[in-house]
């Protein structure tokens, strides 16, 4: 009987053709709340089942998934499957160890770290857009950073690889293989940038596995971590209109919807900080781009009498931080709304400020190089540079956030810095 049953299985082993069934591109991402953590990953044949075995320094407990099959839109219509599972309501401020896979193979050991619960925690962060399969500056310079412990999580302002359609998906999957070293041990979050508008965006929608992944496929969304209420968007509605203009209805009332929700008052007092990001922003001094002066974000598009522009939103619902990239530069203002600048003092521009504060940070590093600013600065505009590098952010406490821009090309050096601090929960502004 012990051999029949050897020879059932090994037979079944054998009847089933799986040579590329070796999970790779592991990453993480925040479920619902900071402790759920999905785990996704890509194999290239479909291994009929996908799971994860995970624990405290050791592998035992087993928690199952789910795997779709994505077919790109290129010309030899490539097709692999990406597996999700989910970890919820994990021990905060916990260690875990995990590999994923299936019965046909397993991944090499991950671990993670569960933030702290509460809202009175420290929050880190690196804040990089535009990252290239090719010319990525920053990457050795997060991942030494990552492995030291030193972020909670990675926020990825759009444009990914350049682009990961290319060579039928295959630069996609060089790039979700060189940013796996941090993505499998950081949750890292992201938003669509155009470099991703392929077929719909649907290399992105596939990849990547967000808070409310079924229901936006990760091209909108919003999380809590500590202090801060994170929202992500997409500017790429505005510009791709031809993939259907009910997205771009759809999420801008739900952008209404949970700035409200925000602001609650019970809301707003557990998380005082709004930081919003997108891809492409509002304000820039750079040369290419006419200084961002006709972004669809911020003077909005006229559908039925409706405007559609966001910057209304951040004034009305007291966005402290808004997040840009796009713009291969690093550019700080002074706090912003409608080409004005509302400081909260002269000398205190940052205490207590009158509209949001606009960063771009889009200088991680890609093949098209960096972008050029204009020779002379606006009003507006508090510190600019061409630098390749990444920002890293850090919400002290529900009164204090520090922000600081690093040069890679000056390994490591921080070449700007500010604390934003606030005492009250809304703007001051006429």
């Amino acid at each position: 009987m012990k051999l029949l049953f050897l020879f059932l299985v090994l037979g079944a082993a054998r009847a089933y053709d799986c040579p590329y069934c070796q999970p790779e591109q592991v990453h993480i991402a925040f479920g619902e709340k900071p402790n759920d953590i999905v785990l996704t990953w890509t194999t290239f044949n479909d291994t009929q089942g996908s799971y994860a075995t995970f624990g405290k320094g050791q592998l035992e407990a087993q928690a199952s998934g789910y795997s779709t099959l994505f077919r790109d839109g290129g010309k030899q219509q490539r097709e692999m499957y990406i597996h999700r599972v989910t970890l919820p309501g994990l021990d905060y401020d916990t260690t875990y160890v995990y590999n994923v896979g299936s019965d046909f193979g397993m991944s090499e050991r991950f671990s993670f770290h569960v933030p702290p619960e509460g809202n009175d925690i420290q929050v880190r962060a690196a804040i990089y857009g535009d990252l290239g399969n090719k010319n990525a500056h920053s990457l050795p310079y997060l991942q030494e950073e990552a492995e030291r412990g030193n972020f909670d999580l990675i926020l990825h302002v759009g444009d990914f690889a350049y682009d990961m359609h290319d060579d039928n998906a295959r630069v996609g999957d060089q790039f979700m293989r060189q940013i796996q070293p941090i993505a499998s041990l950081v949750p890292y979050m992201t938003c669509p940038g155009n470099h991703e508008a392929s077929n719909n965006f649907s290399n992105y929608r596939a990849r990547f596995s967000m808070p409310g992944y079924r229901g936006t496929e990760s091209m909108f969304y919003s999380f809590d971590l500590g202090p801060v209420h994170f929202v992500s968007i997409s500017t790429e509605y505005y510009y791709f209109l031809q993939y259907g203009a009910h997205m771009l209805f759809e999420q801008f009332s739900w952008l209404q919807q949970d700035l409200a929700k925000a602001n609650e008052p019970k809301n707003r007092g557990e998380r005082p900080w709004i930081v919003l990001m997108g891809h492409r922003p509002m304000y820039c001094s750079n040369f290419d781009d006419i200084d961002c002066s006709f972004e669809y974000t911020r003077i909005g598009i006229p559908f039925f009498g409706l405007s559609l522009s966001l910057e209304p939103l951040l004034k009305q619902y007291g966005v402290d931080v808004v997040i840009w990239a796009h713009e291969h530069s690093y550019e700080r203002t002074w706090p912003l709304y409608d080409s004005k600048v509302y400081n909260g003092s002269l000398e205190h521009p940052y205490t207590n400020p009158g509209a949001p504060v606009h960063v771009v940070t889009g200088s991680a590093g890609c093949q098209e190089g960096r972008d050029r600013f204009y020779h002379n600065p606006y009003s507006w505009s508090a510190f600019r540079a061409q630098d390749y590098g990444y920002t890293r952010f850090v919400a002290h406490n529900r009164t204090h956030l520090y922000m600081e821009q690093v040069s890679a090309e000056l390994k490591g050096q921080v070449i700007d810095s500010f604390w934003l601090i606030k005492t009250k929960l809304s703007f001051n502004m006429p």
